[in-house]
């Protein structure tokens, strides 16, 4: 009588069980066993036939990295010759045109070097007009062959002399010709090499700048790059011409495009990733460069 009723009980708490996984979500119970004497209750459940949204959505990668102005639109200001700064207006952020004066500075061998370029002018001329003369008295008999070639290298010589202090005058920004038909200028005038914006600025009234020394950043925000680092795992889901959406931090969640134009070639052997550069398609007066942003591939999803 006693086995009778545990039997009774047992199928009774295996009933509610059951009832309790259903009622818990469990779409289908494949098989309940009662086994004797232990009275352990088995249930085997099927996947459900709906497929999740979240099963429905692949695991689509990101890509980090910064904006970044191309070599080609970013233009560093150098001295060739040492200078001191007489007079400047820069300001960071300000924006020139190519040619805009930046700076003028002074130092005496700016004068030196255009008093060189005046002599070896004067210098090239009177020795040209005897060499002309000694060639036409050696057609003549009337000179010797020595003092026709001898002539003939002094000019020579002279001439180079003129081109070079030329050079050098163009170098730091000079006009030769200016300096033939003005005199000697006491100052040197730097101007922007390109039409973009200033930073970096590293000068003030004053201040001795050496040759070689940096004066100041010109960036021209008209074309942007995004500098992307990926791993070596990602490498064969990005190509030359993909389209890709990104964000860029401090702007919201507005969406801008790019298209990949430069694959890295060589993976870094300690973080095992590689350089991959996109060409922003337009601009955004917003952009800086070294703003951080975060791309992903349109229309691929990682396997």
């Amino acid at each position: 009588m006693i086995n009778m009723i545990n039997m009774k009980m047992k199928k009774i708490l295996i009933f509610s069980a059951t009832l309790a996984l259903v009622s818990c979500g469990v779409p289908k119970v494949e098989q309940v066993e009662e086994l004797s004497d232990s009275s352990t209750l088995v249930v085997e459940s099927v996947e459900p036939d709906a497929v999740t949204s979240a099963t429905r959505t692949s695991n689509q990668p990101t890509f980090n990295g910064i904006l970044v102005i191309p070599p080609q639109r970013h233009a560093t200001v150098t001295l060739f010759m040492d200078g001191v700064v007489k007079n400047t207006s820069l300001l960071s952020g300000m924006f020139v045109k190519k040619g805009e004066l930046l700076a003028i500075l002074e130092h005496p061998e700016y004068i030196a070097l255009q008093q060189s370029y005046i002599e070896s002018r004067v210098q090239e001329e009177f020795l040209e007009a005897e060499f002309r003369r000694q060639e036409m008295l050696f057609g003549n008999d009337a000179a010797s062959q020595k003092m026709w070639q001898q002539s003939k290298t002094e000019s020579l010589s002279m001439k180079s002399r003129r081109e070079a202090a030329a050079a050098q005058l163009r170098l730091l920004g000079f006009d030769p010709a200016r300096t033939l038909a003005d005199g000697i200028i006491p100052h040197l005038e730097l101007r922007s090499p390109i039409d973009g914006y200033v930073a970096n600025v590293q000068i003030n009234i004053g201040k001795y700048i050496a040759a070689g020394s940096a004066v100041c950043d010109i960036i021209n925000k008209n074309t942007t790059h995004l500098k992307l680092t990926i791993y070596e795992k990602d490498i064969d889901i990005i190509k030359m011409g993909d389209k890709m959406k990104f964000r860029v931090n401090g702007l919201g969640k507005q969406t801008f495009d790019a298209t990949v134009i430069s694959l890295g070639q060589m993976v870094d052997n300690v973080s095992r990733s590689l350089e991959v550069y996109a060409g922003v398609d337009g601009g955004n007066a917003q952009f800086r460069p070294g703003m951080y942003v975060s791309a992903r591939i349109v229309g691929k999803d990682k396997k």
